[in-house]
């Protein structure tokens, strides 16, 4: 590795695959610093809050649980684990875990020792002095080296004007939309299992969220939709694409509908992208800019993880 001096990797986007490369880099002693436009750990492993009726409410609307098959991000669970921030959830299989005391407990801890500048949506990167310049509303920040850990459409949009190819590739990337229904109940509904998976029905998933480890609160179900349905009815608004959602959920679950206590949807336009077949990063050694995401490798929370990890590797490869 050559002289670090000056050396300061920024990173847009601190998602699992922006966190997982900062994690690395700063292993090897190199300096990060990250860039995202949330007011905290979350992203597409976000946890929503609620209150209603003065009770807090707690809905994983995101990514509902995450498996390991890559033996360093199966040894990297192990210790999350032993840190407390990841239990197993059987309910949704014997390799299939869940972040505590919500989705995003891993993003939590890998956040708190990171530089991570919260609430800061870069706007612009603009090339400078053989380093790039990271514009957002409240100034800019130079950095040595920039790394997009967006998804592929946020990535296409700020590449555009100073990579171009980097941008076409990120651009060509399909990303499948997803509806999300969070509803509460004053009772528990009559269903027996804490999960259901029917991949060719409207409603592709649902779970009882308040069910897995470390929950509390009443009884409350996460219901996402499939990418046909989502599609059809992806500018139907919130309230309208709730209750319709959870009345094909009950229909679907051949169960008597119940009045929920809480009700809400969420819409995400770009949930499961589909991966072409490419490295795990996009890197630029030359003009030290880079891309990673799940986008690159497959849609799981692990193919943000590895793809965060390469990024780091080509980041240390090139210093």
């Amino acid at each position: 590795m050559t002289d670090q001096g000056g050396v300061c990797i920024g990173i847009v986007g601190a998602g699992m695959a922006g966190l997982a490369c900062a994690t690395e880099l700063n292993k090897q002693g190199i300096p990060t610093v990250l860039f995202d436009k949330g007011r905290g750990p979350g992203g597409r492993m976000a946890t929503r809050r609620a209150e209603h009726d003065g009770e807090m409410l707690f809905f994983d609307h995101g990514a509902q649980y995450f498996t390991a098959h890559d033996s360093t991000f199966t040894a990297t669970i192990g210790k999350w684990l032993a840190r407390g921030v990841v239990a197993n959830w059987p309910a949704a299989g014997e390799n299939a875990y869940v972040g505590i005391p919500g989705m995003n407990g891993p993003l939590k801890h890998m956040a708190k020792s990171l530089d991570v500048r919260w609430g800061t949506r870069i706007t612009q990167v603009r090339s400078e002095n053989a380093g790039w310049l990271l514009e957002h509303d409240g100034g800019a920040e130079k950095v040595s080296h920039c790394v997009c850990a967006i998804p592929a459409e946020q990535t296409a949009d700020l590449l555009s004007d100073v990579m171009p190819d980097m941008a076409r590739f990120a651009d060509g990337v399909v990303s499948d939309p997803c509806w999300t229904v969070m509803a509460a109940f004053d009772r528990t509904l009559p269903i027996d299992t804490d999960t259901i998976w029917a991949p060719k029905a409207d409603v592709s998933w649902a779970s009882r969220n308040s069910a897995k480890p470390d929950r509390s609160g009443p009884e409350s179900w996460v219901i996402q939709a499939s990418a046909v349905y989502s599609r059809e009815h992806l500018e139907d608004d919130a309230a309208v694409a709730a209750p319709k959602l959870l009345a094909r959920f009950f229909e679907e679950a051949g169960i008597t509908a119940v009045t929920p206590t809480y009700l809400t949807a969420h819409r995400w336009r770009y949930s499961m992208p589909r991966p072409n077949a490419t490295p795990r990063v996009l890197w630029d050694e030359k003009r030290r800019i880079g891309a990673a995401g799940d986008w690159l490798v497959k849609p799981k929370v692990e193919g943000a993880w590895l793809s965060g990890r390469a990024m780091a590797e080509a980041v240390v490869a090139a210093l």
